[in-house]
């Protein structure tokens, strides 16, 4: 696995991972962070995880979808169903949340995903709004009142399947298959003419997407004691995909800190909701008009510290990860 031959990079990583996952676990348990602190923590957790998943269907293979909330929306109520309705431990729910949520990736993919471009992006939209309605409708799980859940989420689960998420897409984009993945992107008629099975790596992609998205819905679900419909709307599909662009389509690490930066101002700013969406939409124009590739392009944090004789101009140089 590639990941593991990057050296320095990656045990940079790791290392960094260790010290983050250590301080914050200090502060918990010396009581020095509250609740909604503790709250903007996991939010930036979830949503680093989502835009990580929604990256490789986007960023790498270059399928524009605007569904991801809706398996934000399977993964939440088949892990709540499992601990609340069934009794099941939490780590059941995370991997049948994640499960539920690559079966509805498949389901929607492999009809879908022979469309293109604003066809692909009507379908997935309508999928989004599909599992909405249903889930509104399910006297089961609550309906319109939603569901009760209980406060399962802590931070080594949050911490622990961030990390499995990146190291995992990361993997995934530096493997031969990763590569297959960024020859659609680039040019998906030239990689089919070489015999790439187009349709088998965009509905692979689309799974493994779709089930880390439902990972971060179990652990969104048991962090929050109530879930609705109305939280799985549209609009939070549009904010994922904001993560993505603003990072940088096609880079990992751009799509980590835009979902780190927007969460913490979109936390910081909840009380001036109106404030909110004009900052957001005056980031938004300005990255499209002063950088429109994003904020990191398609290259990655580890391309920061190369020296600039090392190359680097590859496709394959820019798609490192972390």
């Amino acid at each position: 696995m590639k990941i593991l031959k990057q050296g320095k990079t990656f045990w940079l990583f790791i290392l960094l991972g260790a010290v983050v996952f250590g301080t914050v676990q200090f502060m918990i348990a010396g009581g020095m962070l509250n609740q909604f602190y503790l709250n903007t923590l996991f939010s930036i957790a979830i949503y680093t995880i989502l835009a990580v998943s929604l990256h490789l269907i986007i960023g790498i293979t270059g399928q524009f979808s605007i569904g991801h909330a809706g398996f934000l929306a399977v993964g939440a109520y088949a892990s709540a169903i499992m601990t609340m309705k069934l009794g099941l431990p939490f780590v059941v729910a995370l991997v049948a949340g994640g499960l539920a949520a690559a079966v509805a990736g498949l389901l929607i993919g492999i009809p879908s995903l022979r469309l293109k471009g604003d066809y692909l992006a009507i379908a997935t939209l309508g999928f989004g709004e599909i599992v909405r309605i249903i889930l509104l409708n399910m006297d089961y799980v609550g309906g319109a009142s939603g569901l009760q859940v209980s406060h399962l989420t802590t931070w080594p689960w949050t911490f622990a399947c961030v990390i499995l998420t990146i190291v995992v897409i990361a993997n995934f984009t530096n493997s031969t298959h990763g590569r297959a993945c960024i020859s659609i992107r680039e040019d998906e008629t030239a990689a089919d003419a070489m015999g790439i099975n187009t349709t088998f790596y965009k509905v692979t992609a689309f799974a493994i997407g779709a089930f880390f998205a439902g990972i971060a819905g179990a652990l969104f679900a048991h962090n929050f004691y109530i879930i609705q419909p109305s939280n799985f709307g549209f609009l939070k599909s549009f904010d994922i995909l904001i993560f993505v662009v603003l990072g940088g389509l096609g880079s990992l690490s751009g799509a980590v800190i835009a979902a780190i930066l927007l969460t913490i101002v979109s936390t910081f700013l909840q009380e001036y909701p109106e404030t909110r969406m004009i900052i957001y939409s005056l980031v938004l124009i300005l990255t499209m008009l002063y950088r429109p590739q994003g904020l990191m392009g398609t290259r990655e944090i580890g391309s920061l510290f190369k020296r600039k004789g090392s190359g680097g101009g590859s496709v394959d140089a820019k798609q490192r990860a972390l």
